[in-house]
């Protein structure tokens, strides 16, 4: 199963400034997330932020946080508690006053829905914690989940470890920044292959 990026959605959880220096390869960590992000937005896929208690803990990288349509400040450690899932899944539109009784000709066209995106691709710090019980929750709430290890990480390279293999047993596909990069774009003929290679390499 390769992801889509008509599907797609991208998650970036909690790359504060107070908190980065701690993490385990943060610099290649930070650098990933930030080519995700400008991925993700030559691809029209929406790209959504997560803070941690930012009040203590800083906003994200600031080169980050201008690539993501919002940013999410939460206290509880998963960003679904803090309602997450009402972003990436919008609620349905209401049927606006369309009597059933009344003649096909005279009833009111349904508006089309837009297409769910149930793929999530998250990333983010510290793995073992808030991208953790933040995918675990996206998993429970029925979204598939693409957890990016390149562009994930902890304080301790163990608990990042300990996180993928939770992760993994949990159902969440474990993938690479290149690899979302490429299944997004699925051919060399892509509009956008020459920009996204760029980024890349």
């Amino acid at each position: 199963m390769l992801l889509d990026a008509s599907e797609s959605q991208l998650v970036l959880v909690d790359y504060q400034e107070r908190l980065m220096p701690a993490i385990f390869e943060a610099e290649a960590v930070l650098a990933n997330a930030r080519r995700l992000a400008q991925i993700a937005r030559l691809m029209d896929v929406p790209v959504w932020g997560t803070e941690q208690n930012p009040s203590r803990l800083g906003l994200n990288d600031a080169a980050l946080r201008a690539l993501c349509q919002r940013t999410l400040s939460k206290m509880h450690f998963s960003a679904t508690e803090e309602g997450l899932g009402e972003w990436l899944r919008p609620p349905a539109k209401p049927q606006g006053g369309n009597a059933r009784s009344l003649p096909k000709h005279l009833q009111k066209g349904r508006e089309p829905q837009a297409p769910e995106r149930a793929s999530i691709v998250v990333a983010g710090c510290e793995a073992h914690v808030c991208l953790l019980q933040t995918a675990l929750d996206l998993l429970e709430d029925e979204f598939e989940v693409w957890v990016v290890t390149d562009a994930c990480s902890s304080r301790t390279e163990r608990n990042r470890d300990a996180a993928f293999d939770r992760l993994a047993g949990a159902g969440a596909e474990l993938v690479t920044t290149e690899m979302v990069a490429f299944e997004w774009l699925r051919s060399c003929e892509h509009p956008a292959f020459k920009e996204m290679l760029a980024l890349v390499k």
